[in-house]
């Protein structure tokens, strides 16, 4: 699969931790309950996870 970068709409995330629980190493939660990117970068499928469409990823 390939690499992308990703960014995360934090007004959109609900904080589910589907993201986390299905890429950890490249999600975290924040102190705010949020999700965010650990590295920037992550599967290009993974936009496809979030059920309220929070994950963008540029191609």
């Amino acid at each position: 699969m390939a690499r992308k970068k990703v960014t995360i709409d934090q007004s959109l995330c609900i904080g589910c931790g589907t993201c986390v629980g299905v890429y950890a190493d490249d999600f975290t939660m924040n102190d705010a309950g949020l999700a965010e990117p650990i590295t920037g970068e992550a599967d290009e499928e993974a936009k496809d996870i979030c059920p309220v469409g929070a994950i963008s990823v540029e191609d």
